[in-house]
């Protein structure tokens, strides 16, 4: 082979479009749970049912949902955000030569499919202001090192908590713990670790404990947020030790298909939400809350049986794959190949 030969294959294999790497399965089990518990906090929301959240009485009239679900499930889907730009970062940087110009494509593709939600579906998106948060915090956040990203990122959240600016002001903080997560090598070990969450899990059991017990008697907004921002350590750390049992198998069928198609379920949500809630009771009836855990159960248990089927013919959902052909500005492959 002469040189313009070896020359040629070297710029294709540059030009190539990227190849994947492993997932990281626990990853997709912790989006798809999250996703289980953003729901039945969006359900009211998006279906417009006014006091549908409305306390679910247990013994002398405990906000359940307000313990368990809200808030809880909103600082997962901001640290994986943070965890999953990072991993695209050392992936991109093992193959093209500018990894944060790849970076920045995704991140201004983002709002496009998040304005498209908020105009034409739902006011509460979500995406548009994690694009916004990503080009402002995370891509200039590359530059720093992983221990200033880091002090950066409790920082944040530290000052979010002081100024009590509610839950989006949590997700710079958060995108950044994600990112050092990632940088120092945490996520990369996850699927190893084994008496680490175990401990993890117990420690933000205990610290979450009082504000729980707080907020059962108390309307405060920072015991709120403090509460979920420790119940989310807990259900993460929980989900990773749960992932070291014989479990695991059970908890990688229920839950990653719904999180290897997490951006397509959570914008299909919304549709589905909007059709079905009539005959649910319509917008204008206030939902008791075991209506709305109900109906979440309904729309999940679609969206996993579609998402299964989906994915055993196809390699990512189909929001994912335009997400990532605009991202890599090459059609990456979306059939399986027998």
């Amino acid at each position: 082979m002469s040189l313009e030969d070896l020359s040629s294959v070297a710029r294709a294999q540059q030009a190539a479009p990227p190849l994947r790497r492993a997932r990281v399965g626990a990853l997709d089990v912790l989006r798809g749970f999250a996703l289980c518990g953003i729901l039945p906090a969006n359900v009211a929301p998006i279906a417009n049912t006014g006091d549908a959240m409305r306390a679910v009485t247990a013994g002398q009239g405990v906000d359940v949902l307000g313990l368990l679900v809200h808030q809880r499930f909103f600082p997962i889907f901001s640290l994986l955000f943070g965890i999953g730009f990072s991993l695209l970062l050392d992936s991109a940087g093992d193959r093209v030569e500018r990894p944060r110009v790849l970076l920045l494509r995704r991140l201004l593709v983002l709002p496009v499919i998040g304005l498209a939600h908020l105009f034409l579906l739902w006011r509460g998106d979500i995406l548009t202001v994690y694009a916004l948060v990503g080009l402002v915090v995370l891509l200039p956040s590359t530059w720093l090192p992983r221990w200033a990203v880091a002090g950066l990122g409790v920082a944040l959240v530290a000052t979010s908590l002081i100024i009590q600016g509610g839950h989006y002001s949590l997700v710079p903080g958060l995108f950044l713990l994600g990112s050092a997560l990632t940088r120092y090598g945490v996520v990369a070990r996850i699927e190893r670790a084994t008496w680490g969450p175990v401990a993890l899990c117990a420690a933000f059991a205990a610290a979450a404990a009082p504000f729980v017990v707080a907020q059962m008697s108390a309307h405060d907004a920072l015991v709120f947020t403090v509460a979920g921002l420790l119940l989310a350590g807990v259900y993460v750390t929980g989900v990773i030790s749960l992932l070291r049992t014989r479990l695991r198998p059970v908890l990688s069928a229920v839950f990653a298909p719904l999180g290897r198609m997490a951006l397509t379920n959570y914008l299909s949500a919304t549709v589905i939400v909007k059709v079905l809630a009539p005959a649910f009771g319509g917008a204008a009836a206030g939902w008791p809350p075991e209506r709305i855990v109900l109906f979440s159960f309904v729309v999940l248990a679609a969206q996993w049986a579609i998402s299964t089927v989906w994915l055993r013919k196809f390699r990512y959902g189909p929001v994912e794959w335009l997400w990532r052909w605009a991202t890599w500005l090459r059609r990456p492959p979306l059939a399986r190949r027998p």
